[in-house]
């Protein structure tokens, strides 16, 4: 159980990992991970994507039989590290998206086994735990990224996005996208402070094609050139697909 607060059905977020083993050798495997999780959207039948990520640094050491078993105070397997690092990440978007740094909580857990994972004895094992000046993809990067006052604002956007637009897209969707386009900047500013930051492209990997859908059909013409002039700025490799919002 990953949190005492009590989820109703319609409520709870729907997970998928998927494992990939490129490698395995004397019972160590060294793995990819790909993490998608989606939450409802209030009045609809819609879900919107809150994680998206592929993790190319999954090593752990595992026997046939070996149990799978989160004990908190000790996190002994590097998978079971692994998978509830990023069961705490994602309740914690779930969290920040329906309150304003609602996922605190959650962000501590996960960032608590990043601090632990970080002397593991196993070398190899600590890849993704640590600080990476060439890579800044690692979960050590995005947590650390959530957890820092600076990327406070980015994390309100989070709320603004999903509680005051999305939620309410079924009620007045041209209220809901005007929210979005008016508060998007966000990501324009934090990309000049932090470039290439991991929480900024955690965002655009999961909604880059909600934004291009949400734009492309609806909004006026400022709206459509306000939102494509910040995520080209943003993430200018994948114009193409932004002008999609312009067409």
């Amino acid at each position: 159980k990953w949190t005492e607060l009590v989820y109703a059905d319609n409520e709870k977020i729907s997970c998928n990992f998927v494992l990939l083993v490129t490698s395995v050798e004397n019972d160590v495997f060294t793995c990819e991970l790909q993490v998608q999780a989606t939450r409802p959207v209030y009045g609809t039948s819609y879900t919107t994507g809150l994680l998206n990520t592929r993790d190319k640094k999954v090593i752990f050491t595992y026997k046939e039989f070996d149990p799978i078993e989160l004990n908190t105070s000790s996190y002994d397997s590097n998978l079971t590290a692994v998978l509830a690092y990023y069961a705490y990440l994602i309740i914690g978007l779930d969290l920040d998206s329906f309150s304003r740094l609602g996922g605190t909580a959650a962000f501590t857990a996960a960032e608590q086994i990043v601090n632990s994972c970080q002397s593991r004895t196993n070398d190899a094992e600590t890849a993704g735990w640590k600080m990476a000046f060439a890579d800044n993809s690692t979960r050590y990067s995005l947590i650390n990224d959530i957890m820092n006052d600076s990327f406070s604002g980015l994390r309100d956007f989070y709320y603004v996005y999903h509680r005051l637009a999305l939620d309410n897209m079924a009620k007045n969707v041209d209220n809901a996208r005007a929210k979005i386009a008016e508060n998007i900047s966000i990501l324009r500013d934090m990309n000049r402070k932090y470039p290439g930051a991991a929480f900024i492209n955690a965002f655009l990997n999961a909604k880059n094609d909600e934004l291009i859908n949400i734009f492309s059909k609806f909004g006026t013409s400022e709206e459509k050139k306000n939102v494509h002039e910040i995520l080209v700025a943003v993430n200018p490799t994948l114009v193409e697909r932004y002008n999609l919002i312009l067409e």
